[in-house]
């Protein structure tokens, strides 16, 4: 990429950011631009050119902004392409150029520093909207209070959307801050504050809901001591915030008087109550994206709702959950929660990070989905273009920077002494790749072969510092075995067909520096068929890295447990442990029905029984629905598919196998 293009990228987020409260025609250019640049980039293959390694986090992202589409296309088509259902569709349709934003920023290096100076800018529009009010009413400031002030647009998407930029700005202040930039640090807290003081002039009553909220999501970014004290200072805050808007002081005090509520509350529960009503008529699949306006004028008319609805709330039904169940039914409420929870949970996890560029976008991707389910408590926040466009852009921006700073956030290297075990037997085929990826993050290699016919042990030692031959005891013992003669401070345990990516060796010696825990999780990253799968049987995540005192494996004769003393910590890294499960199908065949049959003697060794072929048909089916549905295993395509039926088969033959061997006790 040239420089001129890598500069343009950037500026492109930083304009549509910045130019969203000032014109949504900013907004929607510079999004369509980015998108673009991305698809350039997608035909190019200029992302895997670079050995970028996908994270499976965004393709999750990417799932949940294209499912909702999809269920929006699906809604439109059962009420039979209405034309009001085909404008909604269309706004929902830009939720598509997710994943080519992602790209095209990807591709430009965006990272923390770039992104909050974009989401600064939204604070400096706030500014100038309130400015420039000002000069045309040649200041005025009485006859901005006096009305509800929208920066020139509706006074509830200004104000939201205000109010989410200025909590945005303040992340950066606290980002530029800790970065050692006071002068820029004092400007963007300055902007942030003032964005939100003016945020407050729109009487927005959601405003006052989600303030709380997102001033919670900067105590992450303090230090311990200092979390108690700002909970107080936000509890004051909210308090001093709803004390001084009329509208929400109006409203609490006629509800707690009287039990009424002001016109607009009033229209809102009654359109809600409408709303649930469609959503009860018809579940599975709503009333369509243009059901609901019809079906609110037809209620209108017959004079079954207050008159008042056919002025304000026609065109949806001002909450988002509500919204989608009367036009898209249960799919539509899976839609809007994996649209809202699936980018909240992924940024959320890294709220804590050591790193600080990764804490800060992690607080600002979590404020973000945060002030959208606020927000959307009294609004339909995603059949609104401006809305939906701001979300698209500023996630797809915030989720670049976010993985793009997780690569960058491993660099040290490890202060202890490292011992790899593996246990193998006829792995000619696997070996000598295991090893020399194990020697990316291991001092010691220890390999006990159980009596392989093949090259298996000619090749360990030509990488291995102790290989020896043994028996076959089962599992659990053999690998106990290898245990027994590490001698470093941590043991790392793998199998023959297992890889530690170079990522994945970065973050181990990173974390190994100075150890935040006693224990590691490496998740998998099953490849089998010429695909790595991302999800399905991927998202298992095997204790692999371990502190070696005290610490060994149970004697199971399969699906050994590596058995950690209580009271140690356990964590979950990133990077992905490949696993080449099988070289082929027959190979796939065979493993299954060897720890299918394997399953099935550790348990009627343990005294366990299955009276019926009932159970082990249900939990074969349960391990399917497990993987394929709950693990998203559909994500990784025909490969997933496969994978999800031959461990639902294992499960399957592993339960039959426990009754035959209880029949044949019987029997005897």
């Amino acid at each position: 990429m040239t420089a001129p293009t890598r500069m343009l990228l950037p500026a492109l987020l930083m304009v549509g950011l910045g130019g969203a409260l000032l014109s949504s025609s900013i907004l929607a250019g510079a999004t369509l631009l980015l998108a673009v640049a991305g698809m350039v980039f997608i035909l190019k293959k200029s992302l895997p050119g670079t050995g970028w390694d996908t994270p499976k986090e965004l393709r999750l992202m990417h799932f949940a902004f294209w499912f909702f589409v999809l269920v929006s296309g699906y809604s439109w088509l059962m009420e039979g392409f209405a034309y009001e259902g085909g404008k909604t569709l269309g706004t929902h349709a830009r939720l598509i150029l997710f994943w080519p934003l992602v790209v095209a920023l990807t591709c430009s290096g965006v990272r923390a520093r770039g992104a909050f100076i974009a989401l600064g800018l939204i604070s400096l529009s706030v500014i100038v909207a309130l400015v420039s009010a000002l000069a045309a009413r040649h200041g005025s400031l009485d006859k901005i209070l006096s009305i509800r002030f929208g920066g020139g647009i509706n006074p509830i998407s200004f104000g939201n959307l205000a109010l989410l930029g200025g909590m945005l700005t303040l992340v950066g202040g606290f980002f530029f801050g800790r970065s050692k930039r006071p002068v820029l640090a004092g400007l963007f807290c300055v902007a942030g504050v003032t964005a939100v003081v003016i945020s407050m002039l729109s009487e927005t009553r959601s405003n006052l809901v989600a303030l709380p909220f997102l001033l919670l999501l900067l105590l992450p970014l303090l230090g311990r001591k200092l979390r108690v004290g700002g909970v107080i200072v936000v509890a004051v805050i909210a308090i001093s915030a709803v004390a001084s808007s009329d509208r929400m002081f109006n409203s609490l005090e006629g509800l707690l008087h009287d039990r009424s509520l002001d016109t607009g509350m009033d229209a809102r529960i009654e359109v809600w109550g409408l709303a649930w009503n469609m959503f009860l008529a018809n579940p599975l699949t709503g009333i369509g994206l243009g059901g609901y306006t019809a079906s609110v004028e037809a209620a209108v008319a017959a004079g079954e709702v207050s008159a008042k609805l056919g002025l304000c709330c026609t065109g949806h039904a001002h909450n988002d959950l509500l919204n989608n169940a009367a036009t898209s039914g249960i799919p539509g409420i899976l839609s809007w929660a994996l649209l809202i929870f699936i980018p909240l949970a992924i940024f959320a996890r890294h709220l804590f990070s050591k790193h600080r560029p990764t804490a800060h976008l992690a607080v600002a991707g979590t404020m973000v989905a945060t002030g959208y389910l606020m927000f959307g408590l009294t609004e339909a926040t995603f059949d609104r273009s401006l809305f939906l466009t701001f979300y698209l852009l500023i996630m797809a921006g915030l989720a670049s920077a976010l993985f793009t700073e997780l690569n960058a956030s491993c660099y040290r290297d490890r202060k202890v002494r490292v011992s790899a075990t593996i246990i193998t037997k006829n792995e000619e085929d696997h070996i000598a790749d295991c090893l020399q990826s194990a020697r990316l993050v291991a001092d010691e290699i220890i390999v006990l072969d159980s009596g392989s016919t093949d090259r298996t042990v000619d090749i360990a030692r030509q990488y291995a510092d102790i290989v020896e031959v043994t028996d076959w005891p089962g599992f659990g013992i053999q690998k106990q075995r290898a245990l027994e003669k590490a001698t470093g401070d941590w043991v790392l345990s793998l199998d023959a067909d297992e890889r530690i990516t170079p990522e994945l060796a970065r973050e181990i010696n990173h974390h190994l520096a100075e150890p935040d825990a006693d224990a590691y999780k490496l998740p998998w990253a099953v490849t089998i068929y010429g695909k790595r799968l991302d999800f399905g049987r991927s998202g298992r995540a095997p204790l692999r890295l371990f502190r070696r005192e005290g610490v060994s494996f149970s004697d199971a004769l399969v699906h050994e447990r590596i058995l950690i003393p209580s009271g140690r910590r356990i964590r979950t890294l990133r990077g992905r442990l490949t696993h080449y499960t099988h070289r082929d199908f027959g190979h796939s065949l065979e493993k299954s029905a060897k720890y299918a049959w394997l399953g099935s003697l550790e348990k009627h060794r343990k005294g366990k029984k299955t009276r019926t072929m009932i159970y082990p048909t249900l939990r074969g089916l349960l391990t399917f629905v497990q993987v394929y549905f709950i693990r998203f295993g559909f994500l990784d395509g025909a490969v997933g598919y496969l994978t999800a039926v031959t461990y639902a088969q294992v499960t399957f033959n592993k339960y039959a196998g426990l009754w035959t061997l209880d029949r044949n006790g019987r029997k005897n």
